[in-house]
């Protein structure tokens, strides 16, 4: 057994290496990637190249001829064999074209309705420039023929129409019609966007499977921006939709929302402390946090009006409202 302390004789040709100048030790990063709503952001706003459209097109338009002309020729063979049969399968491409016909009524009548409300969202920005009270009350008459077909806004139709004749400035007219009309269709249009702020961040942190936060938050956008325009009054098509997500996730790729900040990875719902205990945790609140920003772009875009009596919604708020007791932060 050794008693007393033990000494080890160092190398005297070792250099010294003083504390400022030892290598750093390598960390590891903290921040949760956010891949799956910057890849559904790219997805959707990149334009597509002259030469694809082109391409489809062009396939479209042949293979179409062809499936006409084989159901011609197949009509006609079978009216020759057997004319009942011939009749009845006739009857039913009648009807098949008919719902094709209906259903490409209903996408034009979803890009006018589009139009329209785009249309009253800049009228309304340019009387409230201009302080037009004229502008502002021919806005006012838009927007109660927009909402004239609903049983919800009877209330707001109302209380705009008794109160409208003694507002004498543009800004105050069309406060009212935010007050009276849009804040309930603000508010259903946010418990959307909390809706899918949550479906993205659940999927995102417990699913493990490589595709599915991708997947999940590209469906869970296009249904929020859906529905959100149909809340607004847009009844927007799957064309129209597609064309209304392309507008919002531009929009936002060119101001540069889709990119991960410090606000969004230290404060909201406890980002920074999930993303230390697990990365996927991290990834599901930073993907929902997205998705929100998403949500109050598309608000935005599909709204009548411009945000100015009624504060827009907060991404944060929103954000800690769909992850209370989802995510819970210590």
């Amino acid at each position: 057994m050794t008693r007393g302390p033990i000494l080890i004789d160092l190398d005297e040709d070792a250099p010294a290496v003083a504390p400022q100048d030892a290598p750093a030790v390598p960390e590891l990063p903290d921040a949760p990637e956010t891949a799956a709503m910057q890849h559904v952001a790219a997805l959707a706003a990149r334009r597509p190249s002259r030469l694809a459209s082109w391409f489809w097109g062009l396939l479209v338009t042949i293979v179409s001829f062809v499936v006409s002309l084989a159901a011609w020729d197949y009509v006609n063979g079978l009216i020759a064999r057997s004319p009942t049969l011939g009749y009845a399968i006739t009857i039913l491409l009648v009807l098949f074209c008919g719902i094709l016909l209906i259903i490409a009524l209903r996408e034009l009548a979803a890009f006018s309705r589009l139009r329209r409300v785009d249309t009253i969202q800049h009228r309304a920005e340019a009387a409230l420039a201009s302080d037009d009270l004229k502008e502002a009350r021919s806005v006012n008459d838009q927007l109660l023929r927009l909402y004239r077909g609903r049983p919800d806004m009877a209330w707001g139709r109302d209380r705009l129409a008794e109160q409208s004749a003694d507002v004498l400035d543009a800004d105050g007219l069309l406060a009212l019609s935010e007050r009276s009309l849009l804040e309930p269709l603000d508010a259903r249009a946010q418990r959307e966007v909390e809706a899918a702020a949550r479906q993205v961040a659940t999927v995102t942190a417990i699913v493990p499977l490589a595709l599915a936060d991708l997947i999940a938050a590209l469906t869970a956008n296009l249904r929020m921006i859906r529905r959100i325009a149909e809340i607004y009054g847009g009844r927007s098509g799957f064309f129209g939709s597609w064309r209304l997500t392309r507008t919002v996730l531009t929009h936002l790729v060119a101001t540069g929302a889709v990119a991960v900040g410090d606000d969004l990875i230290g404060s909201v719902a406890g980002g920074g402390v999930l993303s230390k205990v697990s990365r996927r945790f991290g990834e599901g609140v930073i993907n929902g946090a997205l998705t929100a920003r998403v949500g109050v772009a598309a608000m935005e875009v599909c709204r009548p009006l411009p945000f100015n009596a009624v504060e827009r919604p907060s991404v944060t708020g929103l954000v800690k409202r769909s992850l209370t007791g989802l995510f819970q932060s210590k």
